[in-house]
């Protein structure tokens, strides 16, 4: 069974996301002990959106800025460069001490020293992320678009930004978008709203046509009973997933495609990455194999726009999971936390395990 896109449309691939900057050590450097340091323009839905505006497709970004501030214009510079239109409201700074775009601060690990990540989001201008600052109507209505991609992230960001996805939904979903939904959990989010989100994760996913998530994501977002245990045995882990995938499924009927991706580290650098994908009645396995990783950073965004990108394109569903585990493969070899693919070839030659030098 193939999700039915729009046919008449100028965006692909639509994301709402809260811009911000990644600041990681060089040469794979713990942060406390380092001066040298790069920085990149960063968000979870753009790493997303990043796989289908490389490969091609037309892809719009629904954002806030910090109105004159450097960042913002690194970030707007950014987006273009990797091929996405942007949108979002100027908000004045309000002085020192007002509005600005949030700090990732992280280094990648390195063989048995994992990796370390600090959010400072103090003051974070994608909190003000309001749908009246957008035009539903034109962006679904005239403009068109065949998949919007929600997160968890900025669901759970604030009051304003959880309603500007809701709306966004339900706009999808009157003008005949799919919708693609990543529950994305996180518990610091969730503190002191659990009931309030719970309800609108559950509006969301009730009408969302291809849902997202981890055991944690489905059991906290969504109150489904997660998996069993399954020790160090793969095929009873696999097992174990699709037993909570079909309870998702039977929650949430309206979705036809339920997707999670499966992780073992060996090391920092070497992970067993694996993936499930339900469409339909039809199940499609990627049975976990080692990949080296240079940053694990955005490998489950990567599998998520992989995914989705072949959607998009209109493929068998059995492709639709492989070229998911490869683009989150791919995304684990840059220093970026999104992958930059050269083409559809360069993706497909990681899931065949072809790593030749290409001339």
């Amino acid at each position: 069974m193939k999700i039915e896109l729009k046919k008449d449309f100028t965006w692909s691939l639509v994301v709402p996301t809260s811009m911000g900057v990644r600041i990681t050590p060089a040469n794979g450097q713990p942060v406390h002990s380092s001066d040298n340091f790069f920085m990149q323009a960063t968000s979870a839905e753009t790493n997303v959106a990043s796989i289908p505006s490389y490969l091609g497709l037309s892809v719009k970004v629904l954002t806030t800025f910090v109105k004159d501030s450097p960042i913002a214009q690194l970030i707007k510079n950014n987006l273009a460069g990797r091929h996405m239109a942007s949108e979002g409201k100027e908000v004045p700074q309000g002085g020192p001490w007002g509005y600005r775009h949030q700090f990732n601060i992280a280094d990648s690990g390195y063989g048995s020293r994992g990796p370390r990540v600090q959010n400072d989001r103090a003051g974070e201008v994608g909190r003000t992320l309001n749908v009246k600052d957008f035009d539903l109507d034109r962006i679904f209505g005239k403009e068109g678009v065949q998949i919007v991609h929600l997160s968890g992230l900025i669901g759970a960001l604030s009051p304003e930004t959880s309603t500007f996805c809701l709306e966004l939904a339900r706009a999808a979903k009157k003008y005949g978008t799919r919708i693609s939904f990543d529950l994305n959990y996180r518990a610091s989010f969730w503190k002191g709203r659990e009931k309030e989100l719970h309800d609108i994760f559950t509006e969301i996913a009730s009408i969302s046509d291809i849902l997202v998530g981890n055991e944690e994501d489905f059991q906290l977002c969504l109150g489904i009973e997660g998996p069993e245990a399954g020790g160090k045995d793969i095929a009873a882990k696999i097992e174990s997933f699709k037993v909570m995938i079909g309870r998702v499924k039977k929650a949430f009927p309206n979705a036809s495609v339920f997707a999670t991706t499966l992780r073992e580290v060996n090391n920092s650098n070497s992970h067993l990455w694996g993936a499930i994908m339900l469409e339909g009645e039809n199940w499609y396995i990627e049975e976990p194999r080692e990949i080296h990783v240079l940053d694990r950073i955005g490998g489950g965004d990567g599998f998520v726009g992989g995914l989705l990108h072949a959607i998009l394109k209109g493929w068998a569903p059995e492709k639709w999971v492989q070229f998911g585990w490869a683009s989150g493969a791919l995304a684990t070899t840059f220093l970026t936390d999104y992958a930059q693919p050269a083409d559809e070839e360069q993706v497909w030659s990681i899931w065949e395990g072809n790593a030749r030098v290409k001339r």
